[in-house]
């Protein structure tokens, strides 16, 4: 997994009926852009998060030209 600062991240939820999470990554923590990564989720709380199979980076697909 690879990520930068400043790109979302999403949490699937786990069992049927649990909503998505997200967030937004404020800090990258290993090397590279690997995890842990600090996030901000969307109600205001910042956790260190190590990211599993659960969830997905969303990339800007806008790019830079």
């Amino acid at each position: 997994m690879h990520a930068t600062v400043g790109e979302r991240i999403r949490f699937h939820g786990r069992t049927v009926g649990s909503a998505d999470h997200s967030g937004e990554i404020v800090t990258v923590k290993g090397e590279d852009g690997q995890p842990p990564y600090v996030v901000r989720f969307d109600d205001g709380h910042e956790a260190l998060v190590y990211p599993g199979a659960d969830c997905e980076i969303e990339h800007d697909s806008a790019g830079d030209v």
